[in-house]
């Protein structure tokens, strides 16, 4: 995941928490809810406010973290003995709702040629119980749009739809522009609160030979306009990020209008 530095905190808080409900809530989608005494002070603030997670191994009894101070977390993440040190992935802030120190997080259910579950955290998702002990470095967001813009464009994978559905939820109730949402199959829709000038265009993918991310790629290539004034955020599988920003820097979208963010690689080996 790309970084953000101006919008990162300067000195993220680890927050531990346990799982207390889990749910399939689409064919691709498992929701999980977690909750801590920790996650009350947790500063939220919506968009697509991501963060680390850290999950134990399957043989560990207990959850070891690192110990850092400021934003060095990384090194003495590596510190750890390969035996103890957690499983790290990065996610998306589905929701939260502080009053109740409660933050739902979306994993994507990925699956191979044979329909086996992928993916070290997608299995553990779907396998997750009341009770199962995680944590969260805070991230802050990525998501930065420019005061002045006159259109905010948003296009995302699946992997990106939890960014996708804050940014929604989050942007002025004025706003003006189109996301372009692509899901592998129609039951992974769902009612998105945008506002009533942004148009929501849900590009489903159904094939599972097709790379995710071409789809909604192609819907943005048919784009052969855009306000220099606006502004763009893509997200998901690499290519759908590196070419669709390009692709809106070749139509007039100044680089620095355009947040773009390779959440993961096809062909790669499934981490997250």
């Amino acid at each position: 995941m790309a970084k953000n530095h101006r919008l990162m905190p300067q000195h993220p808080r680890m927050f531990r928490a346990e799982v207390v409900r889990t749910v399939r809530v689409s064919p691709s989608v498992q929701r999980l809810t977690v909750t801590g005494a920790d996650l009350a002070d947790f500063p939220w603030r919506g968009y697509d406010h991501w963060f680390r997670l850290f999950l134990r191994l399957p043989h560990q009894s207990r959850l070891r973290l690192p110990e850092f101070t400021g934003a060095r977390w990384w090194q003495p993440y590596l510190d750890i003995p390969d035996a103890e040190r957690p499983h790290c992935a990065n996610y998306t802030v589905a929701d939260f709702r502080p009053e109740a120190a409660e933050m739902d997080i979306d994993f994507v259910v990925h699956r191979g040629p044979t329909g086996e579950l992928e993916g070290r955290a997608a299995i553990w998702a779907c396998r997750a119980r009341p009770g199962d002990m995680l944590a969260v470095l805070d991230q802050g967001v990525l998501f930065d749009c420019p005061g002045d813009a006159s259109e905010v464009l948003v296009v995302a994978d699946e992997t990106g739809l939890p960014a996708a559905a804050g940014i929604m939820r989050s942007l002025p109730r004025g706003t003006v522009g189109r996301l372009i949402q692509e899901v592998p199959t129609a039951g992974d829709r769902r009612e998105l609160d945008a506002p009533p000038g942004v148009t929501v265009t849900w590009v489903v993918r159904e094939d599972r030979a097709c790379v995710p991310g071409a789809a909604a790629l192609r819907e943005l290539l048919g784009r052969t306009r855009v306000d220099a004034s606006g502004y763009a955020f893509v997200a998901g599988e690499s290519t759908l990020a590196t070419e669709g920003r390009r692709h809106l820097h070749r139509i007039g979208l100044a680089k620095d209008r355009i947040t773009f963010s390779g959440f993961w690689k096809h062909e790669a080996v499934l981490t997250a």
